[in-house]
Formats: structure tokens, sequence, C-alpha cells
């Protein structure tokens, strides 16, 4: 191990550490403001008992880089949220306020605080591990009986509700932390059309095929989802937003290289498969307020154009200037 790696492994374990320390404040700093569950708020014993299972779960991410959807934290955190029947979105909410709340904590911290040069990598290694926790607990949901409130049954992506809980939380990260943010809506051309020429299902059956193409082509930690009847949307932070449009043409490339629908009886092909893209970026800004429900619409407004200038292409656009705005100073 070098130099390098030995300092970041003890800002690694020293943040860790931290976090644990200070369990009992930070839960219950997040509990105070944690949303209210249906009509009624959940009590305060029980909130923080959420808070101290999800920073146990940040904090073991923080030390060894990743959370397994198995952890037994997890398995706990799972168990407790039934009690009060917490859906997954709620669980998603509670751990972007964990993440905010234990950064303010440990921007205090004399060794590794904000006002230290390690602060960027602390900063770094819990924004990653909170990102760690929530691909688990997406996981661990869609191995659980209850998976179909968070995975399409379809295309096994994502749901609409649960990505759209994902974009408006990290549309408020980037906005606070200053770094891009990117949405792409995949659109595909004339499906209700290869229904009626080729018969019932075949619709499906593409969409099927186009969600396996583009949940492969996509890493691991980026969200993507069933965003509608034809459409598949894809969300993408930081240095992967930089790259969203050429990231969108090669999966457009893709699409219109490898789906071709075959008659099976005569081994002929009988029409290709193409998809519409739009693209809508934010550069990355400290201080702005992103506007989740803006970025959507400037979105779908680039794939209405990009059918409208003939499909099977991808139009990009910057995010309009009401989707963003710069936060006043306090």
């Amino acid at each position: 191990m070098g130099e390098h790696d030995g300092i970041q492994d003890d800002i690694r374990q020293h943040t860790s550490s931290t976090l644990l320390g200070q369990l009992d404040l930070i839960a219950a700093d997040a509990a105070a403001i944690f949303p209210h569950s249906g009509s009624d708020a959940l009590d305060r014993d029980y909130a923080e008992r959420i808070g101290r299972l999800l920073i146990e779960l940040l904090a073991a991410a923080v030390g060894v880089g990743e959370v397994d959807a198995h952890h037994a934290r997890l398995s706990a955190l799972r168990h407790v949220a039934a009690e009060r029947a917490l859906t997954i979105e709620q669980l998603f909410s509670f751990a972007y306020l964990t993440e905010r709340t234990a950064l303010d904590e440990l921007a205090l911290d004399d060794t590794a605080g904000a006002t230290t040069e390690a602060w960027p990598l602390v900063a770094q290694l819990v924004r990653r591990a909170s990102f760690e926790l929530l691909a688990a607990l997406a996981a661990r949901a869609q191995s659980d009986a209850g998976s179909a409130a968070v995975i399409d049954p379809l295309t096994t992506l994502h749901t609409r509700s649960l990505f759209d809980t994902v974009l408006s939380k990290e549309a408020d990260r980037a906005g606070r932390f200053g770094y891009g943010i990117a949405l792409i809506v995949f659109d595909v051309d004339h499906l209700a059309a290869l229904n009626e020429q080729h018969g019932s299902g075949v619709g499906d059956r593409v969409l099927e095929r186009v969600g396996i193409l583009i949940r492969q082509y996509f890493r691991q930690h980026d969200w993507v989802a069933r965003y509608g009847d034809d459409a598949i949307s894809v969300l993408l932070t930081r240095t992967d937003a930089e790259h969203a449009d050429e990231l969108a043409d090669k999966v457009r490339a893709t699409i219109e290289e490898r789906l071709v629908l075959t008659d099976h009886r005569s081994d002929q092909a009988r029409a290709g498969v193409t998809i519409s893209a739009g693209v809508v970026r934010v550069a990355g800004a400290a201080g702005t307020l992103i506007d989740p429900e803006r970025l959507r619409l400037d979105a779908e407004a680039a794939v209405d154009r990009a059918k409208e200038l003939g499909r099977n292409r991808v139009e990009s656009v910057i995010a309009s200037t009401s989707a963003t705005r710069t936060l006043p100073r306090s």
C-alpha cells in the first residue's frame, strides 16, 4: 500500500469511527425533521431507531466502501420499517436526510472537518457511502415480497415512483454540493404501430429487451427506471452527467444495431427497433436549487423534439432557467 492509499484509508476509518461516535446526536437531529408517515408524524423514539440503523450502515459503507444487501443491519432496518409500514420512498428520504445531517456534524470535526485538507475526501466518502446504502436498500426491497412497489415487473427496472423520489433527492444534493446532474429519457419509436402490425404483445417484448440493453449499458450505481408506457429514464450524476449526450447516442446506436424483429417461421427480419432520446443537463454550481419537475419537463420536451425531427436521434438541452435558481445567502 502506498503512502497516499494509507492516508486515504486512515481518513476512511476516522470518518467511520466519528460517525459511530456521534451516532445518537446525528440520529436525534435527523429524526427531528424526518417527514411524516401518512397523516401522522412518527414518534421521536421510533424515528431515532431508524436513524441509528441508517448511520450504522453509513459508517459501515464508509469503512469498507460498500454495503451488502444482506447486511445484518439492513435486515434490522427493514424489520423496523415494517413496524409502521414505511415505504421504500420514505426510507430513501430518511437516508438522504441522514447523509446531510452526518455531513453537517462531520464538518465540525477538528481532525477531518470542513476547515481541513481532508474534508473534500471525507465528503466524497460519505456521499459515495450514502449511494451504496440507497443501492443496497433498493436491492433488498427487490428481493422482498413487496418489491412490486420499486420494481417494474415487465422491464425489471425501477418503477417511476421510486425514480421520482431519487431524482428529487439527487437534484437537491447536486444543488447543495455543486456537482452536475443529467436526466435522459428514452422513448421507443412507433411502439403502438409495432403492436398493430406484428401482433399483440410484441410491444411488451420490445420494451423488455430495450430495458435489458439499457440496464446493461449503464453502471450499477446509475438509476434506470420504467418512465412510462414506451419510455425508460436514466439519472446520471457527477462526471457521468458530463457525458450524458454521448452515452445516450451510444445507447441509441446499440438499440438500432441489435434489436430487429424476426419472423421465426421464415427467419426473415420484419422490422427494426429504434429509440428517440431527450437529455437535460445541469452544470454543477453549489448553492443552486434544482427543480426536478422542470428537469422532467425539459427532458420530455427534448424527446418530443427528437421525434418531430425524424426519430432515432438524441436531442439535448441545458436545463431551462426555470429549472434552477441560486439560493439566497443566509
